[in-house]
C-alpha cells in the first residue's frame, strides 16, 4: 500500500480515535465520578444511574446518524467528519467542568446529560462518515483492510483512555481520583479534538462521491431515498445486533465486571483490559486482509458461532478469574472471536448502499441497532447483577449473537461489489468490481 493510501487511512482514522477516546472515557472513569453527581447511597445504584446517562447518549446516535449522515450524503464526507469532531470537543469540555451534586444538586446531572446528548450526535455521525470514507477512499481489493482501521482507531482511543487511567491510578490517590482527577481525561479529549479539527480541514473528498453524480440528486441523503433500500437498512440493524453487544461486553464493561464481580482491584482490572485491547487492535488489519481474500461472510459467521457457544463459559470463568493471567487469557479469547465482526463490519455495511445514501444508510441503521443493544449492554448487565442473576446476562449476549448468525448465513457476499457501479441511488448492486485504486479528489 502506497503513501497516499496510508495518508487517507490516517486522516480518516485520527478523528475517529479522538471521538472514541471521549466516548469511552466516560464509561471507564464512571466508577470514579458516579457518586459525584448523585446523593450518597447504594454504590451500584449510582453506577446504574451514571450508565443510564451513558445509554442516553446511544439513543441520540440515531439522530446523529440521520442528521450527519444526511450532511455526509448532501455536502460530502469531509463536511460530516469535521462537524462530528467539533461536537465531540464541546461535549468533552462540558463534562470536564460539570458541577458535582454537592455544588449544584442535580444541575450537574443536567450538564452531564447535555454532554452525552452531544456525544451521541457526534458519534452517531462519526461512524457513518468514517466507515463511508475509509471504504470509498481505498482500493477495491483492499477495502476490508482499510476499513478495519475504523476499529483500530476506536480501540486506540480506548487504549489511550485506559492508559491514562492506569497512569492516574498509579500517581494519584483514590480519593483524589474520585474528587477531581476524573476530569483530566475529558480535558485531554477536548484538546485532542481541536487538533483533529485542524487535520480534517485539509482532508480530501472521495472520488467515488465526487464523481458519482450523487451531489446532483435531489433525494440524496433523505429518508425517502433510504426507504427504497429498507431491506439493506434492516439487514445492517440485524447484523449489528450480536456484534455490538459482544463488543461492549468485552471492552467498556470488562473492567467493571472484573472489578465488581470477579473481585479484582481496579488497577489490575484496567491493566487486563489494556493488554487485551492492545492485541485486539493489532489483529484487526490482519482479519481485514483475510476478508479481502476469502470474503466477509466467513468471518462474520465465525464470530457469530463463537460468540453464541463460547460467551457463557467465557463469562462464567471470567467471574472467577481474580488474577491477571487467567483473566487476560479469557479476555483475549473473547476478543479474537469478536474480531470476526469488528474488523469488517464498516465495509460490509458501506458496500450494501449506493453512494447517494451510503452515509445515511450506514449511520442511521447502525445507530438504531446500537441504541437498542450496544448502549444498553452495560445497563442490562448491571440490572442482572442487581437482581442477583448475573449469569442471565451471559445468555443474553449469546442470544443476540445467535440472532445475527441467522442473518450472516442468509446474507449475500459483499466483497466483490463495485462501489462505482452503485454510485447512484436505485442502481443495482452486486456487480463485479473493477481493478485499480479508488482515489480521492480535493474537497471544495
Amino acid at each position: 500500500m502506497g503513501r497516499e493510501q496510508w495518508k487517507k487511512i490516517w486522516v480518516g482514522s485520527a478523528g475517529n480515535m479522538v471521538e472514541w477516546f471521549d466516548w469511552f472515557v466516560y464509561a471507564t472513569f464512571a466508577v470514579y465520578f458516579a457518586d459525584a453527581f448523585f446523593p450518597e447511597g447504594n454504590e451500584t445504584a449510582n453506577l446504574m444511574n451514571t450508565m443510564g446517562i451513558f445509554a442516553v447518549g446511544f439513543f441520540m446516535r440515531p439522530v446523529g446518524g440521520w442528521l450527519l449522515g444526511r450532511i455526509g450524503d448532501r455536502k460530502g464526507r469531509k463536511a460530516a467528519l469535521t462537524l462530528t469532531v467539533t461536537l465531540m470537543s464541546a461535549s468533552a469540555i462540558l463534562i470536564a467542568v460539570a458541577p458535582t451534586y454537592d455544588v449544584a444538586g442535580y444541575g450537574g446531572v443536567a450538564v452531564l446529560m447535555l454532554a452525552r446528548l452531544l456525544q451521541g450526535l457526534s458519534v452517531g455521525g462519526e461512524y457513518a462518515a468514517s466507515a463511508t470514507y475509509l471504504t470509498e477512499a481505498s482500493a477495491p481489493e483492499k477495502r476490508g483492510f482499510a476499513s478495519s482501521f475504523q476499529y483500530v482507531s476506536m480501540t486506540a482511543g480506548q487504549l489511550v483512555g485506559l492508559g491514562l487511567q492506569i497512569v492516574l491510578q498509579r500517581n494519584m490517590s483514590d480519593a483524589a481520583l474520585h474528587s477531581w482527577g476524573w476530569r483530566i481525561p475529558f480535558v485531554v479529549g477536548a484538546l485532542g479534538a481541536a487538533i483533529v479539527f485542524y487535520l480534517r480541514r485539509s482532508m480530501l473528498e472521495t472520488e467515488v462521491y465526487a464523481e458519482s453524480g450523487a451531489a446532483g440528486q435531489e433525494d440524496r441523503g433523505t429518508l425517502k431515498a433510504l426507504w427504497q433500500h429498507r431491506r439493506e437498512a434492516f439487514l445492517v440493524m440485524a447484523l449489528t445486533m450480536g456484534g455490538t453487544v459482544a463488543y461492549y461486553t468485552y471492552t467498556t464493561y470488562l473492567t467493571k465486571f472484573l472489578s465488581k464481580s470477579a473481585g479484582m482491584d481496579k488497577s489490575t482490572a484496567s491493566l487486563v483490559s489494556f493488554c487485551a485491547l492492545f492485541v485486539f487492535m493489532c489483529i484487526q488489519p490482519l482479519a481485514g486482509m483475510l476478508s479481502d481474500r476469502i470474503g466477509r461472510r466467513p468471518l462474520l459467521i465465525t464470530f457469530a458461532v463463537g460468540s453464541t457457544f463460547l460467551t457463557v463459559p467465557i463469562m462464567t470463568m471470567l467471574r472467577h478469574a481474580s488474577t491477571f493471567w487467567p483473566a487476560l487469557g479469557l479476555a483475549l479469547l473473547a476478543l479474537v472471536v469478536v474480531t470476526g465482526y469488528t474488523s469488517i463490519n464498516a465495509c460490509v455495511k458501506a458496500e450494501l448502499f449506493p453512494t447517494g445514501i451510503r452515509a445515511l444508510g450506514v449511520g442511521l441503521s447502525y445507530a438504531v441497532a446500537n441504541a437498542l443493544f450496544g448502549g444498553t449492554a452495560e445497563y442490562v448487565a448491571l440490572w442482572f447483577k442487581n437482581a442477583g442473576a448475573e449469569s442471565g446476562f451471559y445468555w443474553y449476549v449469546a442470544g443476540c449473537a445467535a440472532v445475527s448468525l441467522i442473518v450472516y448465513l442468509s446474507m449475500r457476499e459483499t466483497r466483490d461489489i463495485d462501489l462505482n457501479r452503485v454510485a447512484a441511488a436505485g442502481q443495482p448492486q452486486g456487480q463485479p468490481q473493477q481493478s485499480g485504486a479508488t482515489s480521492v479528489t480535493p474537497a471544495s
